[in-house]
């Protein structure tokens, strides 16, 4: 069965919720929204085969969330990269107001190593690239935003795991001298707001389970994590303002892994945590699931004021039934105060 909801419906709902307003009321503030779309499909050019066909469930599902988030500036997660950014573009088409600037950087998923980095006996499977992925560039992230890019980005997707400061990996892990830390990658966008620049850091984390007591998973979400509290301590390394965003697949208090790293990174002085309080951000329920956790972030630096935030996770339908067609996770949003 293909669901469906009405852009007059999503817009309704908005406005009794008070998550959109008209932009005439909204000029003085921007909307910045993070969502992992679990979009990602099982072989190259089905993602875009999917959008293009118009009546995947899934897609029609997404596109609702987005329109609903009305986000100036939108990270996402979970869309399967193309070198000509095809699937980014018929998204983009898809929405009720699409953005302008678009920017979908290669991300490590899928990229070949060459190596038997699982010790199954078999090179090139999903395990053995530098990011899991079936495919080159399965999964990965990208920007949509109502303002341009404002210079060049900085991708430190290619630095080695074990070069990092005070890494957690080991001499004897598979791949010891040719993994890379980011399983997806690091970025910093900067935008041009006018004003003022922003810049955008983004990530997305390994899964720190699904592996074995070497805890490998572990250390190197661990470590993902740790690069940006690290940069953040740096007079160089990630200047205000900035809003840090993507996925950590680390609860701070809840599940799997070495969680002293979301904490450090959540108490850094350097940022800020509006959605401290909640609610979660993902649901993978039991019994394989270990229930709603928090492993989706939007962390604005300490110098932007923050006039909102929230969590899309709505209790009554239509949108809520596509909220739950769309992802296991829920879409992140914060409001900041635009410069003068």
């Amino acid at each position: 069965m293909i669901w469906r909801i009405s852009r007059g419906v999503a817009l309704a709902w908005m406005l009794m919720t008070g998550l959109w307003l008209p932009q005439s009321l909204a000029a003085e503030s921007l909307r910045i929204a993070y969502y992992d779309t679990e979009l990602g499909r099982d072989g190259p050019g089905l993602l875009l085969r999917d959008i293009l066909d118009g009546d995947d469930p899934q897609v029609v599902a997404v596109t609702a969330v987005l329109d609903a988030a009305a986000a100036d500036i939108l990270v996402l997660a979970g869309l399967d990269y193309d070198l000509e950014g095809l699937a980014l573009v018929a998204l983009n088409a898809t929405l009720a107001a699409p953005y302008p600037h678009l920017f979908a950087p290669r991300p490590n998923t899928g990229m070949a190593t060459g190596l038997d980095l699982d010790g199954n006996g078999r090179r090139g499977d999903a395990r053995d690239a530098q990011g899991y992925g079936r495919f080159n560039g399965a999964g990965g992230m990208a920007l949509l935003s109502r303002y341009p890019l404002s210079g060049a980005v900085q991708d430190f997707s290619a630095q080695l795991w074990k070069d990092q400061p005070e890494t957690l990996m080991r001499p004897e892990d598979p791949g010891f001298e040719i993994q890379r830390l980011s399983s997806t990658g690091h970025w910093i966008v900067p935008l041009d707001l006018g004003a003022q620049g922003l810049s955008l850091a983004m990530f997305h984390a390994t899964t720190p389970v699904f592996d074995g007591p070497e805890d490998r998973n572990g250390r190197r979400n661990h470590d993902e994590i740790a690069f940006w509290t690290r940069a953040l301590s740096q007079p160089d390394g990630l200047a205000a303002p900035f809003v840090l965003t993507g996925g950590a697949n680390l609860d701070p208090d809840r599940g799997a892994g070495r969680r002293q790293a979301i904490r450090d990174l959540l108490s850094h002085p350097a940022l800020q945590d509006p959605l401290s309080q909640g609610p979660e951000t993902v649901d993978w329920p039991p019994p394989d699931g270990p229930g709603p956790m928090r492993v989706d972030y939007l962390l604005p630096s300490a110098t932007l004021r923050v006039q909102g935030s929230g969590v899309l996770w709505p209790d009554q339908p239509p949108l809520s039934d596509a909220v739950v067609a769309a992802s296991r996770h829920r879409l992140v949003w914060i409001d900041i105060a635009m410069p003068p």
